[in-house]
């Protein structure tokens, strides 16, 4: 797969998460029940909402650097040991930033 190929799939998630973090800022100033009962589960709900949006929140900071890393010429390259990262991994996790090797 070309590094321009891996490019527009990181594009592609990097738009995907954008719009998913946009999604639930909207969630979370939504306004609450006046039920105190479902306020309660309404909290909970926040929990767990802002969690995905902290993890959505790093998915796009390791797109973005990837993108970097194909910008500069080393998307790639493993951070640790310096050898290629298999084009297989990076098929399926576009952002890594290690070999299999050195991710385990």
């Amino acid at each position: 797969m070309s590094q321009e190929t891996q490019k527009l799939e990181l594009e592609r998630r990097l738009a995907t998460m954008q719009a998913r973090l946009a999604s639930i800022k909207r969630d979370v100033t939504r306004g609450h029940s006046g039920d105190s009962a479902e306020q309660a589960q309404e909290r909970e709900n926040d929990e767990v909402v802002d969690a995905i949006g902290n993890e959505t929140t790093q998915s796009i900071r390791d797109i973005q650097a990837a993108l970097e890393r194909i910008a500069a010429g080393t998307y790639g390259i493993c951070a640790n040991c310096g050898e290629d990262i298999a084009e297989a991994r990076l098929k399926a996790v576009p952002e890594a930033t290690r070999c299999v090797n050195c991710a385990e």
